[in-house]
C-alpha cells in the first residue's frame, strides 16, 4: 500500500478523484495527509470528510522558514509518506523538501508540458495563453517535480481539441475532466 500526502491550494477535485481511486480499490493506496497553503481551500474539507488528517502549513503561520519546513518535514515522516501529490498546490515547494523526497513528488499541470509551464503559468492563465496562441489542442500533464518550475520528466500526458468557441472556463472545464482521470494512473505507477 502506497502511502500518499496530497498537497492542494483550493477546491481539491483532484483530490477527490484520489479519494475515490482509493476507496473504490482501483488505487492499491492510501492518502495520510492533506496539507494546504490556505486555510481557506475546499479541499481541507473534503479531507475532513473522509476521514484523512488535514493540514495548513503556510508562512502566515509559520513565519520562520526553518520552522515552516520542518513542520512540513515532520508530518511527512511521521505518516511514512511514499509519494507526494501536488494537486493544485499553488506554491512552490522548499526545495529542501524537493531534494529529500526526489523522485518521490509529482504535480499535474493543465497543459500539455513543456508548454505553457513555469511561473504564472497556473489556474486560468494556462487556458487564455493555449486559447490566445491559437493552439488546437490542450491537455493536462502528471511531470515528476524536480529543482525547475513544470520542468521535471513527463510521465502522462492527455489532450483535448481545443473549440473555436472556448473560453478559458470551457477549456479549463474539459482539461480539469482529463486531470481526474490521469492523476490516479500516474499514482499507479509507483506502486510496486
Amino acid at each position: 500500500m502506497l502511502n500518499l500526502a496530497v498537497f492542494i491550494s483550493g477546491g481539491g477535485t483532484n483530490l477527490q478523484s484520489l479519494i475515490d481511486s482509493c476507496r473504490s480499490g482501483k488505487l492499491k493506496a492510501e492518502i495520510k495527509a492533506v496539507i494546504s497553503n490556505n486555510s481557506k481551500a475546499f479541499g481541507l474539507e473534503r479531507a475532513r470528510q473522509a476521514g484523512i488528517e488535514a493540514f495548513h502549513i503556510s508562512q502566515v503561520v509559520y513565519p520562520d522558514n526553518a520552522v515552516y519546513i520542518n513542520t512540513m518535514t515532520k508530518i511527512l515522516e511521521d505518516k511514512n509518506i511514499d509519494l507526494i501529490v501536488l494537486a493544485g498546490y499553488m506554491k512552490l515547494l522548499p526545495i529542501d523538501i524537493v531534494r529529500k523526497y526526489s523522485g518521490m513528488i509529482i504535480n499535474i499541470h493543465p497543459a500539455l508540458l513543456p508548454k505553457y509551464g513555469g511561473k504564472g503559468m497556473y489556474g486560468i492563465n494556462v487556458h487564455k495563453a493555449v486559447i490566445d496562441a491559437g493552439d488546437k489542442f490542450s491537455g493536462a500533464t502528471v511531470h515528476l517535480v524536480d529543482e525547475k518550475y513544470d520542468q521535471g520528466k513527463i510521465l502522462i500526458q492527455r489532450q483535448v481539441p481545443v473549440m473555436a468557441d472556448d473560453t478559458p472556463e470551457s477549456l479549463a472545464a474539459r482539461v480539469l475532466e482529463i486531470e481526474h482521470q490521469i492523476l490516479p494512473l500516474a499514482v499507479e505507477l509507483f506502486i510496486k
